[in-house]
């Protein structure tokens, strides 16, 4: 399993950069249909062209990331919990001030065939924002 973790941690890193680069295509490559998460905004379940809309249009960017403490287990051969502790910068689109957010995450990767996709992701934050 050691090689399925790199993967999926690779796979998460992939989906974290596609949305600094504002790539809607590889992050909807990535997610189930539908897919769901949880934040502080609250619990949504969204199709592609939803995820799309929240890229695309959404009143926050994330401009950075640095993931660390990355945990991953098996529940299935074709199910991966990773859990993990995430730095974002992020900043209200079109603004260029920054905000520092410390979070605790989980994404939930199902395999379907020998693609893995994401079908949930949560985060929970863990310490105050700093602006800089």
């Amino acid at each position: 399993m050691q090689t399925a973790s790199k993967t999926l941690i690779g796979l998460e890193t992939r989906f974290w950069q596609s949305i600094v680069d504002n790539d809607a295509n590889v992050a909807i490559d990535l997610l189930t249909e539908p897919a769901m998460m949880v934040s502080s905004h609250g619990a949504m379940k969204f199709d592609h062209a939803g995820y799309r809309k929240m890229a695309e249009q959404g009143s926050m960017v994330v401009r950075s990331f640095e993931i660390k403490e990355v945990e991953v287990v098996f529940p299935t051969d074709t199910t991966a919990v990773l859990s993990y502790r995430v730095r974002q910068g992020i900043s209200p689109r079109g603004k260029k001030d920054v905000v520092t957010e410390d979070m605790n995450d989980t994404s939930t990767w199902v395999r379907d065939g020998e693609k893995w996709r994401c079908a949930m992701h949560t985060e929970t934050p863990v310490a105050q924002t700093t602006a800089h």
